[in-house]
């Protein structure tokens, strides 16, 4: 079940993104770091009512962010949508990875992005970040390319 997350999810997703950042790090992935996401990040997200959770047996097990566009370094790119939302902070936790619950949040994510009128959804992940790369080609998204400023790639669905 995905939800949208309240005041008591942040602590608890906090901690989540050191786990999943403990183990991007052991795999050579440097996307996330000791600090980011945490809970300012979460909290801003929250605040917006752009942050998410899914849950399994009444427990949270991952979260997306799912924001208007409004990065700076998306603009280097030649995208195909006019008005897009963004996927931000993806995360499950590792024991839960391999049910699909990756793929689950961002279906939700393109729901969302279709219900509310929006063209199109962004996302970005690190060039090392491989097992990011599949799952975002796995749900339909294309790669529009390399946005060197903050060393990420840049993909795109468009409806």
């Amino acid at each position: 079940m995905i939800r949208i997350a309240n005041n008591d999810d942040l602590l608890t997703l906090s901690r989540y993104a050191r786990i999943v950042a403990s183990e991007l790090h052991a795999s050579g992935v440097n996307q996330w770091s000791k600090t980011y996401p945490d809970y300012p990040d979460f909290e801003k997200d929250l605040l917006r009512d752009a942050l998410f959770v899914i849950e399994l047996e009444g427990q949270v097990v991952g979260s997306i962010s799912v924001l208007p566009e409004n990065d700076p370094y998306y603009r280097l790119l030649a995208w195909k949508g006019y008005k897009a939302l963004v996927v931000h902070r993806l995360m499950v936790l590792p024991e839960y990875r391999r049910h699909k619950l990756g793929t689950t949040l961002f279906n939700f994510a393109i729901d969302k992005a279709k219900y509310e009128g929006y063209d199109s959804i962004k996302v970005d992940t690190h060039p090392d970040n491989i097992r990011m790369q599949n799952l975002i080609l796995s749900v339909g998204f294309k790669e529009v390319g390399y946005m060197p400023g903050f060393n990420r790639i840049g993909y795109e669905i468009k409806f």
